[in-house]
């Protein structure tokens, strides 16, 4: 990669807005997940496995996946913030996998307690890869936060069990749900065995076969139940489709993101892992393409992905309806991973700004402010019933919430030689190494509530080094940059010098709020205007506008100030018109339009809807 990112460990955040949330996830969030793993059954269905507990199988088949995700995020929560309670709950459940591996390294729950007769049988729809991937990387993060070898050790003996039944001269086969492809090559980067690259690359180099292992197991007669049911996500008039689980052509051939929004965005983040160790342009080539089909005509303004409930994915270009979006946080999450990855490999800002804009919004609305509850879907327009819960049956989500806001720092800063990149503006400090002497860089910020920024550089000695700050798409300061001394290029103000102690250095992004419109084609949003300021996109709720949301028009022009509620975020305060709903009581069409009266609309940051009185959402609003 042209950028090596800085570990979180290495990183510290002292702001008003990510440090509170991150004390809540280490505080609040991940015991509550650990309560709701224990009391839904989670860990006991592992504890059934080692033969620790009696009974049946309860929930997913996929539900070990969440207990993976969880650890994960409890062990970068404890690499930087010690809990022995936290740390207590981590060996319980490692305790439980090493009672539940079998002598071959085999571990998935499910099919050793209710059907080891059917290992591998059905990779379309069963998950086994997928939660063999949610194990190796919960594994490399205990080792990387502790230095004990206990989990990874389980997971390097399960991933030499699958490597001898897949790969080239053995069993043709991969995943219906993408994902064990990047947790393979962390697996890589923390034992240096290449051979599990080698069969990432296998799964990703195999993935839309011609005649697809898929077909002939959805064509099985005795195929389970589930597989049915979900077949028709894979036939198109008879036909095998396979588009669901990208499984439509070789990935180097494909060109739209299509299918599972989740198993898509894992898929592209594996790809870019195998480019990045193989070098191979036809695949930066096809990721390139996947991502402009994306960025540019199948996502939403908040940075969520996957319109559809029905695929919980993708469907055609331009097809982002708002009160029926699917939006899943997973999908947020998943671009988040490919998008830092894409940042890496070639250092272009466009891949940070969409990182950074599906972190304040689609990514971080799918939690409450209290860190109890979850959105699954993130809908961009409400009628008052979408609400968070405090668990899902499918609970894919919320753990995966704990283990990116623990990791969160991993994605603010990268290096490359002597140079520091700076992706994310977030009061705290970063520690790199610079030509074998520590250096720390300091940022002072009030982002996103305003877009000055000072850094300050604290080494024991003079060191050059040249910093590489992102200018935000939304900033339009690009000449007062220049004019500031900056080298402004590539989407970068850029300066290199001598640095002595304690030296510092501004800028100032110029954050205003903005109206945002959309492409006509683009036909939920004709005739509506959006708002945000900087990276924070916004939303009205009726606890501040009253009901009758759709009745209202607004103009253009919009003002920021510093709120009262939800923690004294900033507001944006908007004009414009309301027919009041009493105007149409008992009509379905007029001739002309009833009276309308002037109204203010509060607008507030869509990442915390739903955190107070339910009622009515919009982001999209109608123009006057």
């Amino acid at each position: 990669m042209k950028l090596r990112p800085v570990p979180f460990t290495q990183v510290t955040f002292e702001d008003t807005f990510w440090a509170p949330r991150q004390k809540t996830n280490r505080e609040v969030t991940l015991h509550q997940q650990f309560e709701q793993i224990t009391g839904t059954g989670r860990l006991n269905n592992i504890l059934r496995a080692g033969g620790k507990m009696e009974g049946g199988f309860e929930g997913y088949r996929f539900n070990d996946s969440d207990v993976y995700k969880w650890l994960e995020g409890a062990a970068y929560s404890l690499a930087t913030h010690p809990d022995p309670k936290l740390e207590a709950a981590v060996n319980e459940s490692i305790e439980a996998f090493e009672a539940a591996q079998e002598a071959d390294g085999y571990l998935n729950s499910y099919f050793t307690v209710e059907h080891p007769e059917q290992k591998w049988q059905n990779l379309s729809m069963n998950h086994e890869l997928y939660c063999a991937g949610h194990l190796f990387e919960a594994a490399v993060a205990h080792y990387e936060a502790t230095g004990s070898r206990r989990l990874l050790d389980i997971a390097v003996k399960n991933a030499d069990h699958i490597a001898s039944i897949f790969g080239p001269g053995k069993r043709l086969g991969y995943c219906g749900h993408p994902e064990i492809e990047l947790a393979l090559f962390r697996l890589a980067r923390a034992t240096g065995d290449d051979k599990y690259r080698e069969l990432a690359q296998f799964f990703i180099d195999a993935r839309g076969s011609r005649p697809s292992p898929f077909e002939a197991e959805l064509r099985d007669p005795n195929a389970p139940r589930n597989i049915v049911d979900w077949a028709g996500l894979w036939f198109k008039r008879g036909e095998y489709d396979g588009g669901y689980t990208q499984d439509h052509l070789p990935v180097r051939e494909q060109s739209e993101v299509v299918g599972h929004a989740v198993r898509a965005l894992y898929l592209f983040s594996g790809m870019a892992d195998l480019y990045d160790w193989t070098k191979d342009e036809t695949l930066l080539t096809a990721l390139h393409r996947l991502w402009d089909n994306l960025t540019k005509k199948r996502m939403y303004v908040t940075g969520g992905v996957g319109p559809s409930a029905s695929n919980e994915g993708f469907t055609r270009d331009y097809d982002l309806p708002n009160e029926t979006a699917y939006a899943e946080t997973c999908a947020a999450i998943a671009l988040i991973l490919w998008a830092h990855r894409m940042w890496l490999i070639e250092g272009k800002s466009e891949y940070a700004d969409v990182m950074e804009l599906a972190l304040y919004n689609g990514f971080l609305s799918g939690i409450s402010l209290d860190g109890t509850k979850y959105f699954y879907e993130n809908p961009l327009a409400s009628s008052g019933t979408h609400h968070r819960q405090e668990w899902f049956g499918c609970a894919c989500c919320p753990p995966n919430i704990a283990r990116l806001l623990a990791s969160l720092g991993s994605y603010a800063y990268a290096v490359s030689g002597d140079e520091v990149w700076v992706a994310l503006y977030i009061a705290g400090s970063v520690q790199v190494e610079i030509g074998g002497r520590k250096v720390v860089l300091r940022q002072e910020t009030e982002y996103p509530w305003n877009g000055r920024v000072k850094l300050s550089v604290q080494c024991d000695g003079p060191a050059e080094l040249g910093l590489h700050l992102r200018i935000p798409a939304w900033s339009c300061n690009a000449e007062s940059l220049r004019a500031g001394g900056w080298h402004v290029s590539d989407g970068y103000a850029t300066m290199r010098r001598v640095w002595s102690n304690s030296d510092s250095v501004e800028v100032d992004f110029g954050m205003t709020p903005e109206p945002v419109y959309a492409n006509p084609l683009v036909r939920a949003d004709t005739g509506r205007v959006a708002f945000r300021m900087g990276p924070i996109v916004y939303c009205a709720e009726q606890v501040d506008n009253g009901p009758g949301l759709p009745f209202v028009k607004v103009e253009p022009k919009v003002e920021a100030r510093r709120g009262e509620v939800l923690g004294g975020v900033h507001l944006l305060d908007v004009d414009g018109v309301v027919v009041p709903p009493s105007a149409w009581e008992g009509k379905l069409y007029s001739p002309e339009v009833p009276p309308q009266t002037p109204k203010r609309l509060t607008l507030v940051p869509y990442c915390l809807w739903d955190n107070r009185e339910p009622g009515e959402m919009e982001v999209w609003l109608p123009r006057r």
